[in-house]
């Protein structure tokens, strides 16, 4: 039987490092992940931030390249040869995991408990406020994060959901938005409350201003925050788009091949936005003017990695999009796609997508 995985799945491996599968296009038996948190037997983070102490056992979390780097250096072994690019990813094949965690049977074993602290009962709350306003239900939503592997803080954790599927996600984004337009709504648009004087020190990208991505993030209704009163404080709340299982087409070909064959700069309009949801989000499109970079006649698509730029624009809207020029062959066409994904160095920082006329 072939594994079936999905985008924010977790495989935890037998020394306890916990990854987080990474989209849909994966091996057979085998999966393509980031390594989000490991134990404190194996891996130590200097930065207060990393500590994971709701377990008697210690979790760090990993940021940036700090997983790619603990994997290529000490746990070589859970890294797949990832035959379109022809080379190793982190990822880990059945065999080696034990224990595979799902978002949606987590919340679902939460759902079935009493609430046992103030962050369950906030958690319960957001979900009831959803679903009185809605027909949505539970088994469209799970959990990741702290509260998906359980060592959650009740003074810093967020509110981390997931909600599966397309039409799922547009209902979700009508609903909140009805909540932000409520001056006294019990939920609000996190990027009412941005601080770009306090984003500003660590804001890198070249080519999108802060002022430009809160606008974005704002526009995008997935990101709320709650004043809750069980915990005391203002708690932050991410909605994580995946695909349901009906809208999984896995790419993966080992005859395919993807390579780098420039860097472009271009102009376009978006045909369609229906998989920008998710990761990595697609966007096909019409190329209007090439800016820098070699021309080609077939560019079918953005494919977009960048956390930022994900729900990013919108069917119908004049883009500027700079990013990787790659060419891919698959065994029935071959065809150009403009990519946004973790280049090492300042080339990342030059990627964008956002409206050209705005």
């Amino acid at each position: 039987m072939v594994l079936k995985v999905r985008d924010k799945d977790a495989p935890v491996s037998p020394e306890g490092i916990i990854f987080r599968v990474y989209g849909y296009n994966h091996p057979p038996n085998a999966c393509i992940c980031d390594v989000e948190y490991a134990p404190e037997t194996i891996y130590q983070a200097p930065e207060p931030k990393a500590v994971r102490n709701g377990f008697p056992l210690k979790y760090y979390k990993f940021y940036a390249d700090g997983g790619l780097r603990f994997v290529q250096e000490k746990c070589y072994q859970y890294q797949i040869f990832y035959e379109p690019l022809q080379r190793l990813l982190v990822g880990i094949r059945e065999d080696q995991m034990a224990e595979l965690r799902r978002p949606n049977l987590k919340l679902a074993e939460i759902l079935g408990k009493e609430p046992k602290d103030n962050l369950m009962k906030a958690l319960r709350k957001v979900l009831d406020l959803i679903f009185y306003h809605s027909r949505l239900k539970p088994s469209d939503f799970g959990v990741f994060g702290s509260l998906l592997h359980g060592f959650y803080n009740l003074k810093y954790s967020d509110l981390d959901y997931i909600i599966y599927g397309r039409e799922k996600v547009r209902e979700l984004v009508d609903v909140l938005n009805d909540f932000y337009s409520d001056r006294d709504g019990v939920l609000k648009n996190e990027f009412d409350f941005f601080d770009e004087r306090a984003e500003q020190k660590n804001w890198r990208f070249e080519n999108y201003t802060l002022k430009e991505y809160a606008w974005y993030e704002k526009r995008k209704f997935i990101y709320a925050v709650h004043d809750s009163k069980e915990l005391e404080r203002r708690v932050k709340i991410e909605f994580e788009p995946v695909r349901a299982w009906n809208e999984i087409e896995n790419e993966y070909h080992p005859d395919t091949r993807i390579t780098n064959v420039g860097w472009i700069r271009a102009k376009a309009i978006i045909k369609d936005d229906k998989n920008s949801f998710f990761m990595p989000a697609i966007y096909p499109i019409d190329v209007l003017e090439f800016l820098k970079g070699d021309r080609v006649d077939n560019i079918e698509r953005i494919v977009n990695y960048v956390e930022e730029y994900k729900m990013q624009v919108r069917k119908d809207e004049e883009v500027l999009v700079e990013g990787m020029l790659e060419m891919v062959q698959t065994p029935k066409k071959t065809f150009h796609q403009i990519t946004l994904t973790h280049i090492p160095g300042k080339k990342y920082y030059q990627q964008v997508l956002k409206i050209s006329n705005r």
